[in-house]
């Protein structure tokens, strides 16, 4: 399935339906008084959360979405029924903004969690609410109130216990595909990696946890530099951050850069808990690595080919996950 991570919609949630204007005719009560009902709601316009989702790629193609009209009231002050609301499923990750004012309408963070975008028109009421000592046949109704009409833009950003992050070629894809059954796209390019992949590493004990492929990131992605911010966004919704540098390239270097963009796009990315791992481990076997050691608190030598400390790291991830569960359990 084509990955997608943004949609524009246009929706109109349902006009409410008219009250009636009804009177109460019988055969023995000729001038029997007003009994007509309210109006049915118009249909909402509602997201719900969906686990089975990883992608916003079917709204990309219901650009306008419209809901149903309430029914209109009847006699016997009889209630019109409320209009069916329309349900979009939506992957977990996905935030709602208005498109002109950029307000935040809601994000989706759980499963069967709905966040209503549209609210359907009230119904009207019937002509026996509008019945006084000095108006006994009042045959005013009110109409319903109109639907809302917006544009909604829809961006979904990956949730993952873990998201990979470097440079374009640092072997962050083939670190995906050894540690899990996903298969990216992997060639000895830069910007391979095109758009984000998702992949389950599983470990002894019937453990697991989720990692994310980031795209490659350079030097000025925050100002729209290369692939951009497009998916600097991802990274927000990743809980610990897995920094993957070739140990073929300047690793100090471009592990300040990497660390200047986050932080240039949000700056509290660097508050999340951040491991180092310094792949291609086979084809530098003279490296320095008592020097690099020295960038970070926790740094690993890999190699995604040999499988040199990827049992070790998958650990470490492993632990940071549990220590951040507990933060959370601490703070629910």
């Amino acid at each position: 399935m084509k990955f997608a991570d943004y949609a524009k919609i246009y929706i109109t949630s349902g006009h409410g339906g008219p009250g009636s204007s009804h009177f109460r005719r019988e055969k023995f009560v000729p001038k029997g008084g007003p009994d007509g009902g309210d109006g049915g709601r118009g249909g909402h316009i509602i997201i719900k959360g969906n686990t089975q989702l990883n992608t916003i790629l079917d709204l990309r193609y219901r650009k306008n979405i419209k809901a149903d009209e309430g029914q209109r009231g009847m006699g016997a002050k009889k209630h019109g029924r409320d209009a069916k609301d329309i349900v979009l499923d939506v992957p977990l990750g996905t935030v709602a903004y208005e498109a002109e004012s950029k307000k935040l309408i809601g994000e989706i963070i759980s499963e069967g969690q709905e966040i209503i975008l549209a609210n359907g028109g009230k119904g009207g009421l019937g002509n026996w609410h509008f019945r006084s000592s000095t108006n006994q046949s009042p045959e005013y109704a009110q109409p319903g109130l109109p639907g809302e009409e917006k544009i909604i833009e829809l961006e979904l950003k990956l949730m993952a216990d873990v998201g990979l992050v470097g440079f374009p070629n640092a072997g962050k894809s083939t670190l995906l595909s050894s540690l899990s059954a996903a298969k990216p796209k992997i060639a000895d390019y830069p910007f391979t990696t095109l758009e984000p992949n998702l992949g389950v590493v599983p470990l002894e004990g019937f453990r697991s946890f989720v990692m994310a492929d980031i795209p490659g990131i350079i030097e000025d992605a925050h100002k729209g530099k290369g692939l951009g911010i497009q998916f600097l966004r991802h990274i927000e919704r990743n809980n610990i951050l897995l920094f993957v540098i070739s140990g073929m390239s300047d690793v100090a270097y471009e592990y300040q850069v990497l660390l200047e963009e986050l932080k240039a796009y949000r700056s509290d990315l660097l508050e999340k808990p951040r491991i180092l791992a310094i792949s291609k481990m086979d084809t530098m076997p003279e490296i320095d690595k008592e020097e690099l050691s020295k960038i970070d608190k926790d740094v690993f030598f890999i190699s995604s080919v040999t499988g040199e400390n990827i049992t070790a790291l998958k650990e470490r991830v492993w632990q940071e996950i549990v220590k951040l569960k507990a933060i959370n359990e601490e703070d629910s």
